[in-house]
């Protein structure tokens, strides 16, 4: 077993595994994610050993109890270096194990004396001494007494079977775990062949996501019109596209402004020719009314009043507008005719794609620089690629696979040898723990015959056959404790020194790393070296590399990169810096003057053609005449009125041609409101409104062209000025976009190298196993916990003795009693007669 742990401790500190890999955990660049492939491992990171923990940790406090000194690292480095001089160091020794070497002496004095004592007290029995004479003396306190005894030995009892049962406990512990080494020791084998079989394909699968990385760089590249391109397009926009929508704004209300005047224009021509047969239609009313006016009917007194009112009235069967002064705007439209020669909207159309066209020039102007890009990367994919067959960690997983292999064979081929030699160990423990066993069962025996035979009014010669056998068993439980009780105490004292020993020495410094820290003295194994694991490795002594330190990355699930410095035979950093290539993808960009020229927003004759409606004179119109002659009612007065007014006089007076001319002019009245007065209303209304719109849009129209000019002669401006440095500034933004996923990719593959692939986990779980699980825990533990308890109940024996021989007396038949004499200061002679106490 000691070239197994051996083997264990050297490749756990020397050997690199991958543990159960968590996935990595890196910050994304612009959603470019890398996940690191997860490794699932057979064995189990802890070890429990279940309620009987409790137990080993009762032990692990008696040997603190028994042995408080610290590790001795300065005894066990002499060691190591053969400068350990037992003829003058000895009380070292003495001292570290003084808590020990006493309790070994106390052991072996027990097992000395016990002999002689039970030898002697043989003899002196034969010889009717110390107990042997079958008399027993009577005593008023003999009845406490013997319940004294009897209560005594039954606790005592019980304390022996507590040790039994420890014994019996650590006994089926060891041989229940022991059968479990097969199945461990296969899964750190497999575990480690895992390791060994999936660190190529992790150290590939690292460098293969240069291909992702790739492809978006590729695909950015490829997309350079929308997102270099469109950057610089939207940081030029908001100072663009508002002059630009300006003008548009403006053409569109000069296109307006032409529709609305000629539409005014001729509406009013339809207002003047309604307006004059409006008039004419009117005057031959008040004709046709004067005329029926003259009626004799007119005469009468009561129709007089009447005929007076209606002439009265006809005055206002006129139109109140004369159309015909209003000015025309013949002049205007042929301006705006004029203004509309030139196709604004085209020109601003223009303006507008000379300034969206901005991405592909820059799509066109890039076209060389990215190919060349795109052919870096490429090579440093290639660069990437060659890295994997440098990078030792595989090289140095390799030197340990004929190792592991030999120990598997070695494990396999001697494991069944273990488990034999188990068999028997645990038949000896059986049979020691029973031999304890059949001696508390005589004690308990005698107990319980002794206690059930007796009867307190027999004497000591009369007393029954249970009570006597109670004695015997007694007696026998005895004889048996003197016969073997050396035999327990010798195994007792051999299982604690070397349980206790290996505890202290092996168990306890491991857990708490002391080992390490004495196997990590410099020149300790190899007087030429510094550092032994770095020398043993690389050949390199100097380099700081110590077995804890290797163990503690191990069980933090470090790589084999950062645990073994591998840095000082292949500096990946180094491998992967490409600064230069970087540089020079920066310079390209930087260096390529992406020139966007041509772009003009509006050119002269679109300016000349604002400047044109500016001065076209339709801010000048008299609005305000148009839209008070057109607010006007159409007639002096209502007509629908005047003909209900002339239908409610006709029917006051009589029958007759005047009232029947009365009416008939009302209905006359009532058509022309319907034919004439209904649609001027429209055209007057719609002149109206067309009016207030121009008059509106056309208030200040010289400052809003103004305006326009100098917000789009402001945007010209600033992309005469800036539209180089912007370019420049994205141009920067892009390149510093495609280079951060490389960055960020080669600081990925040098976390993962460093820190996952191949992460030791599995070997710090072999080094666990083969020591703190198998040896500690397997062996160890169950081992102290057998002698804790065999010692417990061979030490019980003791006193366990000295109550069963004092009790067996009150339990035997006895050859002969006390006779008392009458002149006796004793029991009365009728108290014997009723028995003995």
């Amino acid at each position: 077993m000691a070239p197994v742990l051996g083997f264990f401790l050297l490749l756990g500190l020397c050997g690199d595994t991958v543990s159960e890999g968590s996935p990595p955990s890196t910050n994304s660049f612009d959603r470019l994610e890398f996940e690191f492939p997860p490794t699932n491992y057979e064995t189990e990171d802890s070890y429990e050993a279940g309620p009987t923990g409790i137990l080993f940790q009762m032990v692990h406090i008696f040997l603190h109890t028994v042995q408080p000194h610290a590790f001795p690292e300065d005894i066990i480095r002499k060691i190591l270096q053969k400068k350990f001089d037992f003829s003058k160091d000895y009380d070292k020794i003495i001292y570290y194990e003084i808590g020990i070497i006493t309790c070994a002496a106390l052991g072996l004095l027990f097992i000395i004396l016990m002999p002689l004592v039970g030898f002697f007290f043989s003899v002196c029995r034969c010889c009717n001494k110390c107990g042997g004479e079958m008399h027993q003396r009577q005593k008023k306190n003999g009845t406490y007494l013997r319940k004294y005894f009897a209560v005594s030995l039954l606790v005592i009892c019980i304390f022996i079977s507590i040790g039994i049962t420890y014994g019996f406990v650590a006994s089926h512990h060891m041989r229940t775990h022991l059968r479990k080494t097969q199945k461990l020791a296969e899964s750190n084998f497999n575990d480690l062949r895992m390791l060994l079989n999936t660190t190529p394909g992790q150290i590939d699968y690292v460098l293969d996501q240069y291909t992702i990385t790739k492809a978006k760089a590729f695909s950015d590249l490829d997309n350079v019109k929308l997102l270099l391109g469109g950057s610089i397009y939207e940081k030029l926009r908001p100072r663009v596209v508002p002059a630009l929508d300006n003008v548009k704004a403006m053409a569109e209300a000069i296109r307006e402004t032409e529709e609305a005047l000629v539409m005014v224009n001729s509406v009013l021509m339809d207002m003047k020719q309604s307006s004059a047969q409006l008039s004419a239609n009117l005057s031959d009313v008040q004709k046709d009314l004067a005329l029926s006016l003259k009626d004799p009917a007119c005469q009468v007194p009561s129709a007089a009043t009447t005929c007076d009112h209606i002439n009265s009235s006809l005055s206002y069967l006129d139109v109140s507008v004369d159309f015909s002064q209003l000015p025309p705007l013949d002049k205007q439209i042929a301006n705006m005719s004029d203004v509309l020669q030139t196709n604004l909207s085209g020109l601003i159309q223009e303006g507008y794609r000379s300034f969206n066209d901005i991405p592909e020039t820059v799509e066109s102007k890039t076209m060389n620089v990215i190919s060349d890009i795109k052919r870096t990367l490429n090579s440093i994919g290639s660069e990437i690629t060659n890295i994997s067959k440098k990078i030792p960690v595989q090289d140095k997983l390799s030197n340990f696979i004929h190792y592991i292999n030999n120990t598997e064979d070695y494990i396999h081929r001697y494991l069944p040898t273990l488990e034999e030699y188990d068999s028997y160990r645990w038949l000896g423990c059986l049979v020691v723990c029973c031999l304890l066993t059949l001696i508390v069962i005589f004690f308990c025996l005698g107990l319980l015959c002794g206690t059930l035979g007796y009867d307190r009014k027999a004497t000591p010669t009369r007393r029954g056959c249970v009570s006597n056998t109670g004695g015997i068993f007694l007696m026998v439980g005895v004889g048996f404790s003197f016969l073997f009780c050396w035999l327990l105490m010798t195994i007792v004292v051999l299982t604690f020194v070397i349980g206790g020993n290996v505890e202290k020495l092996v168990c306890e410094s491991y857990q708490n790393k002391k080992l390490f820290q004495v196997l990590d003295t410099p020149y300790l194994l190899n007087e030429n070296w510094k550092y032994y694991l770095s020398g043993m490795m690389f050949d390199k002594p100097d380099v700081n590399l110590t077995f804890e330190q290797v163990y503690s990355d191990c069980t933090e699930n470090k790589g084999i990169y950062a645990t073994l410095r591998l840095e000082n035979i292949y500096n990946i950093s180094k491998h992967l810096n490409f600064q230069e290539r970087m540089g020079s993808i920066n310079s390209s960009f930087e260096n390529t003057v992406i020139r966007i020229e041509n772009v003009v927003l509006l050119d002269e004759a679109g300016r000349k053609n604002l400047m044109d409606f500016s001065s076209s004179g339709v801010d000048r119109i008299d609005y305000n005449t148009f839209m008070n002659a057109t607010s006007k009612h159409p007639t002096k007065v209502n007509l629908l009125s005047f003909a209900a007014d002339l239908d409610i006089k006709a029917n006051h007076l009589p029958q007759g041609d005047l009232k029947q001319s009365l009416k008939r002019n009302a209905q006359t009245l009532r058509t022309i409101h319907r034919i004439r007065i209904i649609p001027l209303e429209k055209s007057m209304s719609t002149v109206y409104q067309t009016m207030r719109g121009l008059q509106y849009k056309n208030s200040g129209l010289g400052v809003k062209v103004a305006n326009v000019i100098f917000f789009l002669n402001t945007a010209q401006d600033f992309l005469k000025n800036h539209i180089s440095m912007i370019t420049a500034e994205e141009s920067k933004k892009f390149a510093a976009m495609i280079l951060g996923y490389f960055e960020h990719y080669l600081q990925w593959v040098r976390i993962a190298i460093t820190e996952q692939v191949a992460a030791c986990k599995p070997v710090a779980t072999a080094l666990d196993s083969a020591i703190d699980i198998f040896l500690c825990g397997y062996v160890v533990d169950p081992m102290n916990l057998f002698w804790f308890g065999l010692g417990k109940a061979t030490v019980f024996l003791l006193p366990a003795i000295i109550f069963a021989v004092k009790l067996a007396k009150y339990y035997r038949r006895m050859d002969s009693e006390d006779v008392y004499d009458d002149d006796l200061e004793t029991i009365p002679m009728e108290n014997m007669k009723n028995g003995w106490l």
